[in-house]
């Protein structure tokens, strides 16, 4: 009799979750459950339709600031859909705040948020059910592609219009266009060789630190852990990256560059001898200290790199008589400057070549770094 009773009213038990999950719908494209609302109309049957999960943290008392970033992103997608001609009740987007609903958290084994999972109308989830925020990130468009990949839905991602790229870029025409007129009786600067070697490498380190992949995929600036509350700079995937990150791989990069540039003038500069030794040993500091930190990131990144000196690379046991060596050739300058460059260049190219086969990103990054020294120290050959 009983099972007679389930049977009778199992329609309309699913005609009424379907009724409720639509009216949630049209009030708000993400629909915001508890646990209990989250066991009711997500994992128990009968239900013929799918759902998107985020489970995030929103609460100004866990300072996620991923979980924002991921929320805006996912607002994006669940408004495409809600207003799209191709809407059904098919498909739900709904979240699970940790602080609404924390039993959730516990009965899908999930310490970390933001989380993305889809429940499928039929079975439980599987593996792929569960999206890989550290390989795909979590833009709006990815989320769509995944969406597809999973539901076989397809969702044309819609962003509200964003002026702000066309305001800078018109500000920085007025800004160029006011200079112009400013100087326009002294134009000599635009032929000015080091203006141009500058702006050059300028270009080169937002390239090489990542900048045009912050602007695609549109990462956090950094992120700070939810239990621990330790606030991470840089990404522990090669596969991701912060904005904080991009910036310090800047300032690395020009740091290793800036030490070439005054190895360059210790060679070509005239005077006390002294004086050039300095520039010199500076120059060299500067290469082999941060150039190290760079390595430093990149092993970070890379799990279970064995190498976070450059020296390291060529012979862990004869690190000090290298540095020694190196030191004291550099003391020789004023007896042969013209081989102190060569030097300090040929030992960090060895072991970069040591380095790098483990990967090939950092030689790409190497090479290009090479360029833009090249430019600094050889504007004329840029300009020509």
């Amino acid at each position: 009799m009983k099972a007679l009773v389930r049977s009778t009213y199992s329609p309309d038990s699913l005609g009424e979750k379907v009724q409720q999950m639509t009216d949630w719908n049209n009030k708000k494209s993400i629909i915001r459950l508890n646990g209990d609302k989250f066991r009711q109309y997500v994992r128990m049957a009968p239900r013929n339709y799918s759902v998107i999960i985020m489970l995030t943290a929103l609460q100004p008392q866990r300072q996620c600031s991923i979980c924002r970033q991921a929320n805006d992103e996912y607002t994006i997608l669940a408004n495409s859909w809600r207003y799209s001609q191709q809407y059904s009740n098919k498909l739900f987007f709904a979240m699970v705040d940790y602080d609404e609903g924390s039993d959730v958290f516990s009965s899908l084994k999930i310490n970390t948020a933001p989380v993305f999972m889809h429940f499928p109308e039929k079975g439980k989830p599987k593996k792929g059910d569960t999206l890989d925020i550290n390989r795909v990130g979590f833009a709006a468009e990815q989320l769509g592609k995944w969406v597809a990949e999973r539901t076989d839905i397809h969702i044309r991602v819609f962003r509200p219009p964003n002026y702000s790229g066309t305001l800078a870029l018109a500000l920085l025409f007025s800004l160029i266009g006011g200079l112009l007129y400013l100087k326009r009786n002294n134009l000599e600067f635009i032929y000015n060789k080091t203006f141009w070697g500058i702006a050059a490498l300028f270009v080169i380190f937002a390239m090489t630190s990542g900048q045009m992949w912050n602007h695609i995929r549109g990462p956090p600036v950094m992120h700070k852990n939810p239990q621990t509350g330790q606030i991470h700079y840089i990404h522990g995937s090669s596969q991701g990256q912060f904005v904080a990150e991009t910036y310090i791989v800047f300032l690395l990069n020009a740091a290793v560059v800036g030490g070439f540039v005054l190895l360059n003038e210790a060679h070509v500069m005239k005077g006390d001898s002294g004086k050039k030794r300095i520039v010199a040993l500076v120059g060299l500091g500067l290469v082999a200290f941060f150039f190290s930190l760079l390595l430093s990131v990149f092993r970070s990144k890379y799990q279970g790199y064995p190498y976070r000196y450059v020296y390291f690379c060529l012979f862990p046991d004869r690190l000090l008589y290298i540095n020694i060596k190196v030191i004291h050739k550099g003391m020789d300058l004023c007896l042969s400057p013209d081989r102190i460059l060569y030097i300090i260049i040929k030992v960090i190219h060895i072991g970069m070549y040591l380095c790098l086969s483990a990967d090939r990103l950092l030689y790409i990054n190497i090479n290009i770094i090479h360029v833009g020294l090249y430019l600094c120290i050889s504007p004329a050959d840029f300009c020509i």
